[in-house]
This record gives structure tokens, C-alpha cells and sequence, in this order.
């Protein structure tokens, strides 16, 4: 068992990471469930880990899976059905899914009464090393990915590395470019690891996947410690990849076609690429960090990731970044590998010829 905190003064929570905790998840949540135990989950998840819960009282809301679950219609739903349940502010919301559930259960309970409380259990392995902590809560939009949400905070997060064993193998590599994001951040070293032990996580190795999960949440547990709400650059890091990750998803409609965790992929090879073509990073990290993506089986750039798009139609997309202050979109650049750092003098044309280069 490892347990990380997350510190955040009064509303500081654990992390608590074990193989096997699901089947213990009725004692280990017992604080946090008085007389009933309510589970939001989608339909995959229900099928595959609800039964482990073994709650006497459990009150599952299943919802359709995917991430076209994150609109207006599924939330609205969900508020309903909270409202419904008579739930009070003194309750808990149990968010058991990826990504897509911990975002909507999420922001769920931050507005329903004003505030009440939740747990991330998560399934996926971007959910457990990524959106399951940090209290980042949305759903999407028309004009974009996660424009309307909130920030708030979990009150326990449980991560079982063993559900890993029932994930595709597709979502499981979507998972690890959220893992290979904290080394391309601020850890070469961690980065080397992924480089000799990434393809030994993916193929299931116990020992590979705890320690890149628990590496992972003590990162990004430091970062939103000392930056919970992104008011200063330090939590901006953890975009990487992701201004034109989103772009990409926004292409595609958010669908299956390409998942998040593949559009952050792309992103990040993009982002090496575009600081390499201004001389900020070398090239030879750039071609280094194009080479892990491909050989891990992820996209790299928009071509690998199957959009066919012009550099201004994408430029577009990111026009509506959530993060665009003063007319300018901040970009996650790198002066080399670990070495991330926040850019907000890119102009949007200067980044559409750059992907138009690449077509």
C-alpha cells in the first residue's frame, strides 16, 4: 500500500494506491458512506468492477460510456437523480470510472446544493495518475473540451492498479501518455525509466505500473499543492500536450476516434517539435521524444493521430482555449526534455504554418 497526500491545508486528502483495494472498497470508503453508498459509474465500468464494492446499501447511477457523456444533457441527468435521492451536503458522491465519470460526478457534486462532497475511485490509467486528483472538474462544449466546470476537491482518492487488467489495450496506452507527460515536465530521469520500462507496464508487469502510478500522483499531488487552481504558471506545466491535444479532439468531436490520452500524445510530440523548430529545445530531444511515442504505439503528430486538418482550422480550435488571456493562448514548450516551461507570446498563425509544414 502506498498512501500520498495531497496538501491543501484544510481540505488536504490520501491517495490511497493498492492492488486489490477494490475488493476492500466498502471498508476503505465506510468514512465517507453513511447508510448507502452512492456509485456513479458507466456502463463498461459497471459491468467489469461494481460487484467488487459489496456495499449492503449500494445506489449505482450507470451512465453511457464514452466521452460524449460529458455534456449538458448527462449532467442535468445526473443533478436530477442526486435531487432525487434526497442526497445532503453531508454525503458523498462515489465517482467509479475514468476520466469521463471523475470529471462529471465531479462537477456534479460541486453544484448540486451548492457542494457536496465526493470520492474518486478510478479505473483507467489516466484517471488514477492524472484527472482522479487535483479536483479539475467539466464537461464539453460545443465551442470546446472542458470549458464548463469548476474546481473541487475530492475527499479520498482509491487507486487498485489491478483494474488496469480489464483495460483495453488502446485505453491503457491513451493512460501512459499522461505518464510519460510528468518525465517530459520536469524529470529526465523519469523519463529514461519510461523509455526501459514503459513497454513493461503496458505488457502488465505489477511492479512497472505501481511505480509509475505512485510516481505519478506524488507529482502531480506537489504540483497542485503548490498550485491548485492554476493562477500561476506551475499547474499550467501539466498541459503539455494539451492546447494542441485539445485542438485535435475538437477535430475529431471529442469521439472514439481518437481518444484524450492519444490527443495528448500527439500533443506533446507536437509541442516538441514546434519548440525544436524555434531553437528553444534540441532537436535531437525533439526526434527522442517522437521516437518513444511511436514505439509505444501512440501518435506523435496529427498525421499519426488520423486527423486531416489545415493549420489554420486547428489554430481555430485553439482560439477557444479556456486558458487565453489578453488575446493570447499560452503554450507548454520545452528547452529540452524536463525542462517544460509557459510560453504566452505564440501567435496562432505562427502555429498553424508550423502544422501545415508537417501535412
Amino acid at each position: 500500500m502506498t498512501i500520498v497526500p495531497v496538501e491543501l491545508g484544510a481540505r488536504r486528502y490520501d491517495v490511497l494506491i493498492e492492488a486489490g483495494a477494490l475488493d476492500r472498497a466498502a471498508d476503505l470508503l465506510a468514512p465517507y458512506a453513511r447508510e448507502r453508498l452512492i456509485v456513479v459509474t458507466d456502463e463498461t465500468v459497471a459491468a467489469a468492477q461494481l460487484p467488487r464494492l459489496r456495499h449492503p446499501n449500494l445506489v449505482p447511477i450507470v451512465l453511457p460510456a464514452g466521452e460524449s457523456t460529458k455534456n449538458w444533457t448527462q449532467l442535468e441527468a445526473l443533478c436530477d437523480r442526486l435531487l432525487a435521492l434526497e442526497v445532503e451536503r453531508g454525503e458523498h458522491v462515489v465517482a467509479l470510472g475514468g476520466g469521463v465519470i471523475g470529471d462529471l460526478a465531479g462537477f456534479a457534486a460541486a453544484i448540486v446544493k451548492r457542494g457536496i462532497g465526493f470520492v474518486q475511485v478510478p479505473t483507467t490509467l489516466l484517471a488514477q495518475v492524472d484527472s482522479s486528483v487535483g479536483g479539475k472538474t467539466a464537461i464539453n462544449a460545443r465551442a470546446g473540451k472542458n470549458l464548463v466546470g469548476a474546481f473541487h476537491q475530492p475527499s479520498f482518492v482509491l487507486i487498485d492498479p489491478a483494474v488496469l487488467d480489464t483495460l483495453p489495450a488502446r485505453e491503457l496506452r491513451a493512460g501512459y501518455a499522461e505518464v510519460v507527460k510528468y518525465g517530459l515536465i520536469a524529470d529526465p530521469d523519469f523519463f529514461a525509466w519510461c523509455e526501459d520500462h514503459g513497454g513493461e507496464l503496458l505488457a502488465g508487469d505489477p511492479a512497472a505500473r505501481a511505480h509509475a502510478i505512485a510516481y505519478s500522483v506524488a507529482a502531480k499531488a506537489r504540483i497542485v499543492a503548490e498550485d491548485e487552481r492554476e493562477t500561476a504558471d506551475r499547474r499550467a506545466l501539466l498541459n503539455l500536450g494539451h492546447t494542441f491535444g485539445h485542438a485535435l479532439e475538437a477535430e475529431t468531436g471529442f469521439g472514439a476516434a481518437l481518444l484524450h490520452g492519444e490527443a495528448v500524445a500527439a500533443g506533446m510530440g507536437l509541442a516538441f517539435r514546434f519548440s525544436a523548430a524555434r531553437g528553444l529545445c534540441p532537436p535531437s530531444d525533439a526526434t527522442r521524444v517522437v521516437e518513444h511515442l511511436r514505439r509505444i504505439g501512440l501518435p506523435h503528430d496529427a498525421v499519426s493521430a488520423g486527423v486531416d486538418a489545415s493549420g489554420e482550422r486547428l489554430a481555430a480550435h485553439m482560439a477557444h482555449d479556456k486558458k487565453k488571456a489578453g488575446g493570447r493562448v499560452p503554450f507548454i514548450l520545452a528547452r529540452g526534455i524536463g525542462a517544460a516551461f509557459v510560453d504566452k507570446s505564440i501567435a496562432l498563425d505562427e502555429v498553424a504554418a508550423f502544422l501545415d509544414e508537417l501535412r
